[in-house]
């Protein structure tokens, strides 16, 4: 594994990110095997454990601070966001007010079980919402030793800008892979500002790979369900990529993390998985490079 500077924040992460959410977190897949993924990737390097208190109907951030149980979090970046909430039914709750973001740190800190957060991401906030009252809240969670770095996560461009913009924000958790490239001018603007930058999506939803055809279970059709009812732009763009599942040297997982890793603004890629396998594959793509063919076949298929 290899690590990257997160920007101007004195951290520093392993390239690839583990992304505790969707299926991984929900009761319905077996907590054992949840927590035997976290444990493997901590042994394959894996430092950056990304959640938030509503991911998998809220159960997320309390199952990943149990797979942690005993593990030292002074080598770990624990990031976890504020600003959105399991309000039941499925449902999200968002409150960006000073008072709220306060109670969602102190929250999650009980839930992971942890003194201090690595990062605390606000979580899709409006860019009226970033105001300096909310700045003043953030400083005073720096102050009180409870928090190393704040930062905002969008796929608003809009709203990227002004969480790039902010000298109150250290990172930027945007969603950059082969289906948007368009990205890469945004990360060329935080690296520029000492931004660290987090690739969210990165492997496209397995849109890429295909996953949506390898049905083997609850799981990928969980997966698959939820891909038809928000994602169809994506699965049809996939397509033009589908060249990326038949190289002989690289899955098409890997060949998207190392185009995503190549920027080199990009701090981290945060990737999730439920199985073992994908988890050993993708992190291998640490420190692989794109062959030149492969990096001007993905160019060809981007400008098409």
């Amino acid at each position: 594994m290899r690590y990257r500077p997160l920007g101007r924040t004195g951290l520093t992460v392993s390239e690839i990110g583990f992304g505790c959410a969707s299926f991984w977190g929900l009761p319905r897949f077996d907590e054992a095997e949840a927590v035997r993924l976290v444990h493997r990737a901590l042994d394959l390097g894996v430092t950056l454990f990304d959640t938030a208190p509503g991911y998998s109907r809220g159960e997320a951030e309390p199952r990943l601070g149990r797979a942690l149980k005993g593990s030292d979090p002074e080598r770990l970046v624990i990031a976890t966001k504020a600003g959105t909430f399991h309000a039941g039914g499925g449902r999200t709750g968002r409150d960006f007010s000073p008072a709220a973001i306060t109670t969602s740190v102190e929250a999650s800190l009980r839930r992971l079980g942890v003194e201090r957060l690595g990062l605390v991401q606000l979580h899709g906030p409006a860019a009226s919402e970033m105001n300096g009252d909310l700045f003043e809240a953030l400083e005073r969670l720096r102050q009180r030793g409870l928090v190393a770095a704040f930062g905002a996560n969008s796929f608003d461009p809009g709203v990227i800008s002004a969480i790039i913009g902010s000298p109150s924000l250290d990172v930027v958790m945007l969603d950059y892979n082969v289906l948007r490239p368009e990205r890469s001018v945004l990360i060329d603007t935080a690296a520029a500002q000492g931004k660290g930058v987090l690739a969210g999506m990165p492997l496209a939803m397995g849109h890429v790979d295909g996953q949506i055809r390898k049905l083997r279970g609850v799981r990928d059709l969980w997966y698959a369900a939820r891909a038809l009812k928000n994602h169809r732009r994506e699965v049809a763009l996939a397509e033009r990529f589908s060249f990326l599942r038949r190289l002989e040297t690289m899955s098409a997982a890997q060949a998207s993390l190392a185009y995503v890793l190549e920027h080199p603004g990009v701090s981290a890629a945060v990737m999730g998985t439920t199985r073992l396998a994908h988890l050993e594959a993708n992190v291998a793509a640490s420190g692989l490079g794109l062959p030149p063919d492969v990096r001007a076949a993905i160019r060809d298929a981007q400008t098409r």
